[in-house]
Parts: structure tokens; sequence; C-alpha cells
């Protein structure tokens, strides 16, 4: 034996396939797509509760929202009633482990007050992202980015 081989060893087996742990991306991607059409598309706000963990943390909250599952449905109510045709369209999703990005557009006619601003009966088109991070099934984290600034130029409020 030469000296090189006498120190190679032989790096460790690497799992099969088939004995890797599946992480539950697909339910986790389903849970999120049933959590927008069932409360936001439909509007059926006592539904979120089982999509929506209880003590569910709003990362990128709205100024004022309550905290946890009731200041989840307080927006939700907020949003449905100023926009009673509102449409969520789910673009793309992307999960890994317990997290589920989803990039979406929503639409509708602004008939009543939302975030501060009277009802302008415009119909309004917007786009943004959210990140999900569910535990148990629920969603437990959630992230929102969306394009206030265009909803607010198609409301009217500025230029």
């Amino acid at each position: 034996m030469t000296e090189v081989s006498q120190h190679r060893r032989r790096p460790p087996a690497l799992p099969k396939l088939e004995d890797a742990p599946i992480m539950p991306t697909e339910d986790n991607k389903r849970i999120v797509r049933d959590f927008i059409h069932e409360t936001l598309n439909c509007g059926y706000l006592e539904k979120t509760g089982e999509y929506v963990a209880d003590d569910v943390v709003e990362l990128a909250g709205i100024t004022g929202q309550a905290s946890g599952l009731g200041g989840m449905k307080q927006m939700i109510s907020a949003m449905r009633s100023a926009f009673p045709d509102l449409r969520w369209t789910v673009e793309e999703q992307i999960a890994e482990g317990e997290s589920v990005a989803t990039r979406f557009t929503w639409t509708g006619t602004h008939q009543g007050k939302y975030l501060g601003v009277a009802a302008t009966g415009r119909q309004v088109s917007a786009w943004g992202l959210v990140i999900d991070r569910l535990q148990n099934g629920k969603i437990k984290e959630t992230r929102i980015l969306m394009d206030y600034y265009g909803l607010m130029q198609q409301l009217g409020v500025i230029g």
C-alpha cells in the first residue's frame, strides 16, 4: 500500500431516497390554498381557526391589528367588508419544510372603508407575497408583503 491510499477513507454512504424523511410540503401548500379559498374568497370567517393557530404571529402586520387569531379574523373581516367581491388568485407557491411562500394577486371593488380610505367604488388589483410557517397543520406565523403603494394609487389616494 502506498502512503496516500492508507489515509483515504470511504465517505459514509448516503441514505437511500426511500429512507429520507418526507416533508409535508404539498399538504402545507394545500392548507394555505384552502385558507385563501374558504376565508378570503368565500368569506367563511368562522373557518379561519381551521387553518390558523390561535396564537398566530403576524410578522408584518398592519398598524393597529390585534394579535393572534382574533387579529387575523379582524383583518379578513375588514378586507371583505371593504371589497365584498374580493377574489384572491394564487399565482405561484413554493414550499420547503414548514414554510410556504405564496405569490398572489387579488381584485375587488372598493365599497367600504379600508386602511382609512373611504369607499371609492373603484376596481382594484393588487399583488403580493405571503410567507407562512405551518405547525401541526395550521398557519403559525405569517408575513405578508403587498403592493400597498400601487393599491393607494388605484384608490386615488396618491398620484
